[in-house]
């Protein structure tokens, strides 16, 4: 009987080792592989290739005009970070872990926006495997003890609530208000100031005031700056350059153990945010790809990676700052896609079912689920 569990535990094994080296990740360079090689349809593949070349997002190179323009309706609206002129149409189209397509210059770096609130919520998802905050459902005020979380309203906010954007937190940060981010179309500023809060985790507000509340609450409970924690934990061991930069504003300095420790921001709505080369947003990509592992090491819990794929209760199209296809919105593309997306025509579509990882930057949003739709269309 025991030769047989020996047996039987070696044809595991085998079975494992061989499975694990099936599944490939790119070291310094990144391998490629046909789609003749990996039995796609090349034309539906060039097609897609060529929309996304085609549909340029029309937004101005020089960032920092355009992002004055998109905003001017705020009050008060100013860029008190760093931006940088973009470049043009560029992207990756990654099956089986292997670049199968590419285009523009993809080793650019450029601005992303709200890509950046996905990587903020991996740091989040760090911190829930290191136990220092034990449950998303916690209220962040016993985490965060000075004003930030006072009051009847805020102190019920949960880490929950802030990671869906379903907080509404009511407040001043680094002399940004929230009222005052992407305000109603009516209404006067004191309207704005004066409305009624809505309960927490019932209403969903896309508002990057709120979500620098929670990066400078994730830095409060790692007490050292946030991409230095990315850096460490996630990017160097899944091999991304050392040229990605991750900013948050002039005024956003805040004392952390008597050395003073930016607080990044969760995008570049007024400056800042997360710059990055297209080939190490498709590594970031790819490590959700495959459940938080790289290799034979698990950086982030997989019980985190299905998490943020969870619809949130304000917002099914919405999990843990990534955007999901769940309602079926993109046309053509199973519902269990997701992905980052910001500003400008950002995005990392993630596709399990089919394997497949699409990063594209400068798209005309309007043509992103036709992209996917292609591309999903020459793997089937």
């Amino acid at each position: 009987m025991r030769k047989c569990n020996v047996s039987l535990l070696i044809v595991i094994c085998t079975i494992s080792t061989v499975f694990s080296q099936s599944v490939y990740f790119p070291d310094t360079l990144w391998q490629t592989k046909t789609a003749l090689q990996l039995k796609l349809n090349q034309v539906l593949l060039d097609s897609a290739v060529k929309l996304a070349i085609t549909n340029e997002n029309k937004v101005e190179k020089d960032l920092r005009l355009a992002i004055l323009k998109s905003y001017a309706n705020e009050p008060d609206y100013k860029i008190i970070g760093p931006t940088k002129d973009r470049g043009t149409a560029a992207g990756l189209i990654i099956k089986n872990g292997y670049i199968i397509a590419q285009w523009g210059d993809i080793n650019r770096v450029d601005m992303t926006f709200s890509v950046t609130k996905s990587f903020l919520s991996t740091t989040a998802g760090l911190a829930l495997d290191k136990g220092l905050i034990k449950n998303t459902n916690d209220c962040t005020q016993h985490y965060v003890w000075d004003e930030t979380f006072r009051g009847p309203h805020n102190g019920k906010i949960t880490w929950d609530h802030l990671l869906t954007q379903s907080s509404d937190w009511s407040g001043t940060l680094f002399g940004l208000h929230d009222w005052a981010d992407r305000p109603p179309r009516e209404g006067t500023i004191d309207d704005w100031k004066k409305r009624k809060l809505n309960e927490p985790g019932t209403f969903y507000k896309y508002n990057d005031v709120r979500v620098n509340v929670l990066a400078y609450s994730l830095l409060q409970v790692w007490r050292k700056p946030l991409p230095q924690v990315l850096k460490e934990k996630i990017m160097d061991p899944i091999g991304a350059s050392t040229t990605w930069r991750w900013y948050g504003y002039d005024q956003s300095f805040v004392n952390m153990d008597g050395v003073m420790v930016q607080s990044v921001s969760g995008g570049g709505h007024h400056g800042g945010g997360l710059f990055i080369n297209t080939l190490d947003m498709a590594r970031f990509g790819l490590l959700f790809l495959r459940n938080g592992k790289w290799n034979n090491q698990q950086l982030i819990s997989e019980k985190w990676v299905q998490a943020i794929q969870q619809p949130s209760l304000a917002n099914k199209e919405y999990g843990y700052l990534w955007w999901l296809n769940s309602t079926g919105k993109w046309k053509n593309v199973p519902n269990t896609v997701y992905y980052a997306a910001g500003y400008g025509g950002n995005y990392i579509v993630i596709d399990k079912e089919h394997d497949l990882l699409i990063v594209t930057r400068w798209i005309d949003d309007s043509k992103i689920a036709d992209l996917v739709a292609l591309v999903i269309k020459s793997v089937n």
